[in-house]
């Protein structure tokens, strides 16, 4: 769909659709007063009805107002608050979005962006709405016979009040746009079905990506090299399935000046049955989606290179699938990873910081300034966090802060906890450097104290997005979010 940024008076715009907020109690936003006006009082009179409430993402659709050209208004409800919190400006769009998606308009003009959003610019609105709305217009039927039905709109145009904002809005649009494509491409890759979106699956995804944009290169490390290399974690993760592991390296340059690069690692366990440590039949429903955190760093360098970004970026995806064999690792077994330290596997369900400390030991040869994992990694950051803030540990409070900003300042935040060496202690193992788990207590942070261990050499954050990359609530109530790529894409904005 193709998005404008367009400003001038309501008699000029000549659209299938114009998008009005509308406030609680019939208080007008300026953008309804103005039409109101042009309809010499239609709009009030209609309102006084009392058909439309105007609570925060109500809708309602009227025809044919006089003197306004465009065929339909649809009235969007803001809420009692002039001034917006992102929560509500977000659901706004959204449900404005979804209104139209049952309408056989095919160019909308929305003045939803006009509204004030509590310490945001307009800019920021912009890309915001361009954002919600892809989010709102996305599916996923790939697999159906009947296809969801084609969508009818082709346009939709974002009203801005001043033209003196256009050029902090059309970058706004930009990076909405991006943002918008790489979370595409993280919910794509994450919806496929395991039996699709194998190791193998995701290094061909990758080739193509290199292929798509000049300035990414693609290596892959099959079996054989990462046995030569002694990355004994990430291949005791993959013993029990027929489906080689993968470990694929991006590297996106988008500037000729040498700098050290960021890197991203994501666990993209394609199928996580838990191993011989084997999860109850409805524990694994949803377990596909335990390669989010690969698709992340898929997602946010395909934004990256959209964007263009003057910046040096590495990804890592430790790609493989944990399953139950007769060759599959086994409660206490122990192995060696690639940075030499030993691992008493005690649980064969803790499989994403094995295949992640190996990646985070093979990252160390791009002399990185800053190393950000991104992992589906505990439950229990889901019983802390539930699923609005993804988790956030990190040995270094600069990079921690840096990410908590662009969270924020994203709407894809996250919360950071504590990463103290008082919780190392539940790591020690009587016969290896340390055991892949903690026990019950403090879940999220052991497996972040593990991953540190492999850490030491760079400034490192983990994402623990268990509970925002992807809802796993059963049944219909399956699918992939794309976070936290807007969060790491404003990341890399904030960089340049």
């Amino acid at each position: 769909m193709n998005f404008r940024i367009q400003s001038g008076e309501l008699r000029a715009r000549t659209q299938d659709c114009l998008i009005i907020g509308i406030f609680e109690n019939n208080k007008l936003t300026p953008a309804a007063k103005r039409l109101d006006k042009t309809s010499h009082g239609a709009l009030s009179k209609l309102l006084k009805q009392g058909d439309f409430e105007g609570k925060t993402g109500q809708t309602f659709l009227l025809y044919r107002l006089p003197n306004i050209s465009a065929d339909r208004l649809l009235l969007v409800g803001c809420g009692t608050h002039e001034t917006l919190n992102e929560r509500d400006y977000r659901k706004i769009i959204y449900s404005a979005t979804k209104a139209l998606t049952g309408l056989k308009a095919t160019h909308a003009v929305s003045f939803l962006t006009e509204l004030t959003v509590a310490k945001h610019s307009a800019a920021w609105n912009i890309k915001q709405a361009v954002e919600v709305t892809q989010d709102a217009l996305y599916s996923f039927d790939q697999y159906k016979s009947a296809k969801t039905s084609k969508q009818a709109l082709k346009e939709m145009v974002f009203s801005i009040s001043d033209k003196k904002q256009a050029k902090t809005c059309e970058d706004g649009l930009k990076q909405g746009l991006a943002i918008s494509a790489g979370v595409a491409l993280t919910k794509n890759l994450a919806n496929q079905p395991s039996n699709v979106c194998t190791p193998d699956y995701l290094a061909e995804q990758a080739k193509k990506l290199a292929k798509e944009y000049k300035k990414i290169q693609v290596k892959i490390l099959d079996k054989k090299a990462m046995e030569k290399l002694g990355m004994g974690a990430l291949l005791a993760v993959a013993k029990g399935s027929d489906k080689p592991p993968k470990l694929i390296c991006f590297e996106y340059k988008g500037s000729a000046k040498k700098q050290a690069p960021i890197a991203f690692v994501g666990k993209g366990i394609t199928f996580d049955t838990g191993g011989i440590s084997l999860k109850p039949a409805d524990g694994m429903i949803g377990m596909k989606y335990d390669m989010c955190g690969a698709a992340t760093v898929f997602g946010t360098i395909k934004a990256a290179a959209e964007l263009k970004l003057p910046l040096h970026i590495v990804g890592l995806v430790a790609a493989a699938e944990n399953m139950p064999s007769g060759t599959a690792a086994k409660p206490e077994d122990i192995v060696t990873t690639l940075s030499g330290q030993t691992v008493e596997i005690m649980n064969t369900d803790a499989e994403g910081r094995l295949v992640l400390c190996d990646a985070l030991t093979y990252c160390e040869r791009y002399k990185p300034q800053a190393v950000i994992d991104i992992a589906t990694l505990t439950g229990a950051v889901v019983v802390a966090l539930g699923t609005h803030a993804t988790g956030l540990l990190a040995n270094d409070e600069p990079l921690a802060k840096e990410l908590l900003y662009a969270g924020n300042e994203s709407f894809d935040r996250a919360w950071q906890m504590p990463l103290w060496d008082e919780y190392q202690e539940q790591l020690k193992s009587p016969f290896a450097d340390m055991s892949n788990v903690g026990g019950r207590s403090a879940g999220t942070i052991t497996a972040a104290c593990f991953l540190s261990r492999f850490a030491k050499k760079f400034h490192w954050a983990h994402l623990d997005v268990a509970g925002t990359a992807a809802m796993m609530m059963g049944g219909n109530d399956r699918y992939a979010t794309g976070r936290p790529v807007p969060m790491l894409v404003q990341y890399l904005i904030n960089k340049t």
